[in-house]
């Protein structure tokens, strides 16, 4: 439907985070026609003209803002690879047979695993009885960033943790133009691994990076949502 209809080319904000099924991620191909010109070739953090070209036609496009930078803090880069990450744990006693909704998400996901450690702010909740919708799709789109990287992070470690706890970001393949709505729920990769991000497993399907190698390069930005009404998915 998506495909067929005249909306899909305006690029209007379509969310599929409620939705129990899966669906198949569809690339945007006037998105990612826009996006390649201003996008380096080559993996390096943009410089600040070329952060505020894409900001605005993100901005534009989806019609929410979207920034490199918010109440003073940013990360060290906005443009980087992305690599997939296993499920989190939810709650004392989750198990990786619990993140499956449907036996099409088992199929996918079942073999993405589950992280030994916690997120960088432990469990989404902390009981079972206590987990509610909105922490699932916090872990379900959930990315991994380099917060320890953050300029500035050193000097204000408590204002940045408080800061980036379940931030919202968007994450875009510029190569597709498929996007996601994603939070931060954890603190990595390593820079020894190369990789400047990392997304759960959903968030990496829905950037159409879930298969081969699963990496990518990828535009992420703070998106400016005071009153929490971007819903988290893919868009």
């Amino acid at each position: 439907m998506l495909l067929a209809s005249p909306a899909a080319t305006a690029l209007h904000h379509v969310s599929f985070a409620n939705e129990q099924k899966l669906n198949t991620p569809i690339a945007n191909t006037q998105l990612s026609s826009q996006l390649l010109p201003l996008v380096p070739d080559e993996v390096r953090p943009l410089l600040q003209p070329e952060e505020q070209q894409i900001t605005d036609l993100l901005s534009q496009n989806f019609g929410f803002k979207v920034s490199a930078e918010l109440s003073g803090i940013r990360l060290d880069r906005s443009f980087g690879l992305i690599g997939a990450e296993q499920h989190l744990y939810r709650y004392p006693g989750d198990t990786i047979y619990n993140h499956a909704d449907t036996s099409s998400d088992w199929d996918l996901f079942g073999d993405s695993g589950i992280a030994p450690g916690l997120g960088a702010w432990g469990y989404f909740a902390q009981s079972k009885d206590q987990f509610t919708e909105k922490d699932k799709q916090r872990e379900k789109y959930y990315i991994a960033v380099q917060t320890f990287l953050a300029p500035g992070f050193n000097e204000h470690v408590a204002q940045y943790r408080d800061f980036f706890k379940y931030r919202k970001m968007l994450v875009v393949n510029p190569k597709t133009g498929q996007a996601v709505v994603a939070d931060i729920a954890d603190a990595g990769p390593s820079p020894w691994t190369g990789k400047h991000l990392g997304g759960s497993p959903e968030v990496m399907y829905a950037l159409g990076l879930y298969d081969g190698p699963r990496k990518g390069a990828v535009l992420f930005f703070f998106i400016d949502d005071p009153n929490d009404t971007v819903p988290l998915g893919p868009i």
